[in-house]
């Protein structure tokens, strides 16, 4: 198994030479006074030093160890606790924060590349930082300043944890119907009571207080998703002066034995009147949840990336060094037994299809970071409301199509190691158990596929699907006398046009049949997925073919070859998919119950 280490060069690529993040950077005034390209570059090796050299060397371990819970405690995996102290040393949990509070205030475009190293590096901790930014994000935007004065410090500078409490026994993806209630109390605070189940890293013993965010019921609250309130709730108590008072009312009942992410403790939380305040408005706590839920899919597909990513460097080193068989065309080192697998073409077709996925996903992920920056920094309102736009069209994908295959790069990189890929000690079943769990949370994946189809395309009649065609198209308009880009911009733009066809087919099929879209909606995003991914690799085709004569390192070279695998080989992929969603819903719907 590969050590793995920080993709930084290709990071360099995807910001610098792909999307000029500098010059993005440079129009956005609130940006641009915390960061310039020293900076970014400075904070991308120092957290390559500290994800390859600190977070990295615990995966396995804390995989084997897992968490304990002892009569509601938590300790985490050994190593975990210092580790998470050199994440807030360096004060990593604040990157992206509002330096008003003591955050960093980087953008996302660059933030995105640190989450992916942590991820990468060891998912199971990383999720500790990662839930700890996002509810950062929901208290930032709605909560009060007091409330912001109080916690936002301390969470930015990681001495205390956050935690996202959603999900019930018997509510997942409908919270209309939790049970969890909020008694008002004479001082303004509420009492909280009820049950969470699947809370990441509700407890542990790495930070000295952990600040939950509680979606719960007001007395006499309307019915449904309407009446769903937000509550800060402390495990320790707060005082004036900011020490730490009493322990809450609540505490973890237990953590779940997983498939995946052992290193991580995923707990049961029992809230017992436990009080909490209010975040934003009664009756708008989805409103608020949302407001961190567009970084946190992100930041999830993010992890599909980086998991993907690390299979990819020890099924190459591996491919490099396992010799088996002699290469079809005579033997490459006759010196040896037998020649590396490097050789075969189906481990070529393995590899390319890893590199077409991870590096494709690194562009799009960052793709996704650009306009999540533009939608929240720009003071051009006509720029910020197009950028929204393209923010809500493209987070399903991101979050969906970029897990769904991390876990296909996982499975494939298990594959090249043949038998050893099956055996724990060599890193890549872990891989594959660890990314099997992002195609689930924030939002199952078919979840994710009916929101784009559903929600962001049916419901807009494709005005917001047209935002990413009129993108791409002005793309392939720009470029058409690019000689290099040309075998790129003609299958590229058959593609697009394939996509919209299909987006106007489901529309009109949509307005007379209710299954429409939720038999279209997988699908759809993954052809969505595909020609995204076309697109991201022709950006790069433009970036590296000025570059690639005379590159004696195979980077710009190799960059070429791959977009040239991903087009002739995996974007065909979408055809089929158009096929089959141009089919309707007959087939599915067409069996009873008891035939199933």
């Amino acid at each position: 198994m590969a050590d793995y280490q920080a993709p930084l060069r290709d990071m360099s690529f995807v910001l610098n030479e792909m999307f000029d993040a500098p010059a993005l950077w440079a129009s956005l005034p609130r940006i641009a006074e915390n960061v310039d390209p020293e900076t970014a570059d400075a904070i991308l090796e120092e957290a390559g030093k500290i994800t390859s050299g600190v977070l990295a060397p615990l995966n396995r371990e804390a995989d084997e160890q897992g968490c304990k819970w002892d009569e509601g405690e938590v300790t985490s995996p050994e190593g975990f606790k210092e580790a998470y102290q050199t994440i807030v040393e360096g004060g990593w949990n604040g990157l992206g924060g509002n330096p008003e509070f003591g955050g960093m205030g980087m953008p996302k475009t660059l933030v995105a590349q640190f989450e992916e190293m942590m991820q990468g590096a060891n998912m199971a901790f990383g999720l500790a930082p990662m839930l700890t930014a996002g509810a950062c994000l929901a208290l930032n935007a709605h909560g009060s300043q007091e409330l912001k004065e109080k916690y936002l410090p301390n969470m930015y500078s990681g001495v205390w944890s956050g935690a996202m409490d959603l999900t019930e026994p018997h509510a997942g993806t409908d919270l209309g119907i939790i049970r969890t209630k909020a008694e008002p109390n004479d001082d303004g605070s509420f009492n909280i009571t009820g049950t969470k189940i699947f809370i990441t890293w509700g407890e542990h013993d790495m930070a000295e207080n952990i600040i939950h965010l509680v979606l719960a019921k007001l007395p006499d609250a309307p019915k449904g998703p309407k009446g769903i309130s937000l509550f800060l709730v402390p495990k320790f108590m707060v005082n004036d002066d900011g020490s730490l008072g009493e322990r809450n009312q609540f505490s973890c009942g237990s953590i779940e034995k997983k498939m995946g992410i052992k290193g991580s403790a995923t707990c049961v939380m029992n809230f017992d009147g436990a009080k909490g305040w209010l975040v934003g408005e009664e009756n708008k706590g989805l409103n608020a949840m949302f407001t961190m839920m567009n970084y946190e899919r992100l930041g999830v597909g993010i992890q599909g990336v980086g998991a993907a990513e690390a299979s990819l460097q020890s099924a190459r080193e591996y491919a490099n060094e396992r010799i088996q068989s002699r290469a079809p065309t005579g033997a490459q080192q006759p010196e040896k037994a037998a020649d590396p697998i490097l050789v075969h073409p189906d481990v070529r077709r393995m590899l390319l299809t890893m590199k077409s996925y991870v590096e494709g996903g690194r562009a799009f992920s960052t793709y996704v970071a650009k306009w999540l920056d533009i939608s929240k920094y720009s003071d051009n309102d006509e720029q910020r409301k197009h950028a929204e736009g393209m923010v809500a069209l493209l987070t399903p994908v991101a979050k969906a199509f970029l897990t769904d295959r991390g876990l296909e790069t996982t499975i494939i990189g298990q594959q090249v190691f043949g038998g050893h890929g099956f055996i724990r000690e060599w890193g890549q079943e872990q891989l594959v158990r660890d990314c099997r769990i992002t195609q689930i949370y924030e939002g199952t994946n078919g979840i994710q596929a009916m929101d784009l189809m559903g929600r962001k395309v049916v419901a807009s009649q494709g005005k917001l699907f047209e935002l990413f065609a009129e993108d791409v198209s002005a793309f392939i308009e720009e470029n058409s006398s690019d000689e290099a880009l040309r075998p790129y911009l003609e299958p590229l733009a058959a593609s697009l046009e394939r996509l919209a066809d299909t987006t106007e087919h489901v529309i009109k099929q949509a307005a007379e049949n209710p299954n429409a879209i939720g038999a279209a909606a997988v699908d759809y995003l993954d052809m969505f997925g595909y020609t995204a991914l076309a697109y991201m690799w022709a950006k790069a085709v433009k970036a590296a073919a000025p570059k690639a004569e005379g590159d004696t390192s195979g980077f710009y070279t190799g960059k070429l070859k791959t977009a040239r695998f991903y087009f002739e080989r995996l974007l065909p992929k979408a055809v089929s998919l158009a096929e089959g969603i141009r089919s309707g819903s007959d087939a599915m719907m067409a069996l009873d119950a008891n035939e199933i």
